[in-house]
């Protein structure tokens, strides 16, 4: 069964710093892009970065200079380091993953709840 499980979430005081986690099953890490997604109540969930199989980023305009994805593949783990937080970086944070080959299964964590406030 494949898994993503998220950690490192919390209480932050705005200009803070948090990192996330996510350890993937071996079975589908290097074979897929990840990534990270938000959502703050009553709103949709949005991308926050990409980081492909082959390491190339992507990230929202909201959060470039700020965060900053990346990916260890020996530990099938991809991290989000997040500074210089904000209140409005409130959300709940989810792992993704995609395969890049057929059938381009994509899966996600249950997410991890960040909260910037003073």
């Amino acid at each position: 069964q494949v898994q993503l499980v998220e950690s490192g979430g919390g209480l932050v005081q705005p200009g803070g710093s948090l990192r996330l986690s996510c350890v993937a099953s071996q079975s589908i890490f290097s074979i897929s892009n990840m990534g990270w997604y938000r959502q703050a109540p009553g709103k949709q969930r949005d991308l926050v970065a990409t980081i492909s199989s082959t390491g190339s980023t992507n990230y929202a305009d909201s959060v470039k200079g700020r965060f900053t994805i990346s990916r260890d593949n020996a530990k099938n783990t991809v991290y989000l380091q997040m500074n210089s937080l904000k209140p409005e970086d409130t959300a709940v944070y989810y792992c993704n993953s995609r395969e890049i080959y057929y059938p381009w299964n994509e899966y996600w964590g249950q997410g991890t709840q960040v909260t910037v406030s003073s």
